[in-house]
């Protein structure tokens, strides 16, 4: 009767277990750094597999377009704020995988949208910094190393509207933009 009655309590506590829901984390901080950047980061958690990421960063660019063909230093260091919806869709499939989800390592689908102030670092040439704001749809992955430690990676292509007539230039520009990344961060 003993054994049984211990069979039992277990095989419950281990139901009990497996039926704790699946979600992201309440607030993860953290910075990342890529090849074109550095950023600090914070997701809060809006449901089970929705969080509300905020960034404020720095983006190294190396700009080769119609703005900047006359200056010798096309080199800038620009400012960056991103407010960014996440959808974590495989973080149920993970967790019953007995894979990580901590610090919302899973895949993601997201909604990044970025803007650049009228404001550059390393500027030499005292070139007219042009803002912009973009859309971007991406589609992401983050995974854990370590601890404090992930790295991220995500691909997509949205709308990117530059106000060039604060600049002094005769029109605004609209076009595609790519988001490509790649970054490792830390954790706090």
């Amino acid at each position: 009767m003993k054994k049984t009655l211990i069979t039992m309590t277990l095989c419950g506590l281990t139901l009990i277990a497996k039926a704790q829901n699946t979600s992201v984390e309440k607030s993860i901080f953290g910075l990342q750094t890529g090849v074109l950047g550095v950023w600090a980061y914070n997701e809060t958690k809006l449901s089970n597999t929705i969080a509300l990421r905020t960034e404020i960063g720095f983006d190294f660019g190396i700009w080769e377009s119609t703005f900047y063909d006359d200056y010798d230093s096309p080199f800038l260091l620009t400012p960056v704020i991103v407010v960014e919806p996440r959808f974590y869709y495989n973080l149920k499939k993970r967790s019953e995988n007995s894979k990580p989800i901590d610090g919302n390592s899973g895949n993601f689908i997201a909604l990044k949208m970025g803007y650049h102030p009228e404001l550059a670092l390393f500027n030499t040439d005292d070139a007219p910094v042009v803002s912009d704001f973009s859309i971007i749809p991406t589609w992401g992955i983050r995974r854990n190393l370590g601890k404090h430690f992930d790295f991220e990676a995500g691909l997509g292509a949205g709308y990117s509207y530059t106000f060039a007539k604060r600049a002094g230039y005769l029109k605004n520009k609209s076009e595609l933009e790519l988001n490509m990344h790649l970054r490792i961060g830390y954790r706090l």
